[in-house]
């Protein structure tokens, strides 16, 4: 397949969203309202953040 048109393939996209997705649930718990809220957000903003990385050098690739 061409760099190109592996570049535009639609499961890098999806793969973006789904990170999105990771990223704001991570960033709505930081207002909820128990223990360690906090820390919990953190991690989940995290591999939000590892998700969304590994899609964009999977479309630089």
């Amino acid at each position: 397949m061409n760099s190109m048109q592996e570049a535009n393939s639609e499961r890098h996209y999806i793969l973006l969203v789904i990170a999105i997705v990771i990223g704001l649930v991570g960033v709505y718990l930081r207002f909820a309202d128990f223990r360690h809220a906090s820390a919990v957000a953190n991690v989940i903003m995290a591999i939000g953040a590892g998700v969304a990385l590994k899609a964009v050098f999977n479309i630089i690739d």
